[in-house]
Order: C-alpha cells, then sequence, then structure tokens
C-alpha cells in the first residue's frame, strides 16, 4: 500500500506578473485558490487546463509537495505557488 494520499488539498497563489498587454503590474495582484490532486505536477496541470493556459519553463519543486510555476494565458504572466492545505481528501 503507497503512503501517499489519494488526492491531497493544495493552496496555490496566483501572483500577476503582466497584463494582457504585456506590460509589468506595478502592484502585484494575488488570488488564492484550491486544487485536489495526488501530487503538485498534477494540481498545476489541472489548474491550468481549466484556464487554457500554458507553462513557461520548468516546473519547480520543492521538499514537502511545493512548487513555483510560470504560466501564461490570455489575461497575462503570472507565478503559481503550491503548497499543501490542512487536511487530505480521500
Amino acid at each position: 500500500m503507497s503512503s501517499y494520499p489519494a488526492a491531497m488539498r493544495f493552496t496555490i497563489e496566483q501572483r500577476h506578473l503582466t497584463d494582457t498587454s504585456g506590460k509589468p503590474i506595478p502592484a502585484s495582484v494575488v488570488s488564492f485558490h484550491t486544487c485536489e490532486a495526488p501530487n503538485v505536477d498534477k494540481a498545476i496541470r489541472s489548474f491550468l487546463s481549466t484556464r487554457g493556459a500554458e507553462i513557461i519553463g520548468n516546473i519547480v519543486t520543492f521538499p514537502g509537495f511545493q512548487a513555483v510555476v510560470t504560466v501564461r494565458d490570455r489575461s497575462g504572466v503570472y507565478t503559481l505557488q503550491l503548497t499543501p492545505a490542512s487536511g487530505r481528501v480521500g
């Protein structure tokens, strides 16, 4: 039996870097979301698939089911920081 849960709940911090025209946003626009997935890679891909976004560069992972990735969609460029939320699913 695996020691990993079937699904984990992640908190996703979305920090916008540019506007729709590609110009830097002077003040950080931050929003928070939650996502359930078995790991950070699948959480990122699930979050992005619902928004039509694409990854720019690499997914940087850290110990403890954490990751940072830069992405782009119609609203501009932003970073996502994923951290485990309290509690687990499943």
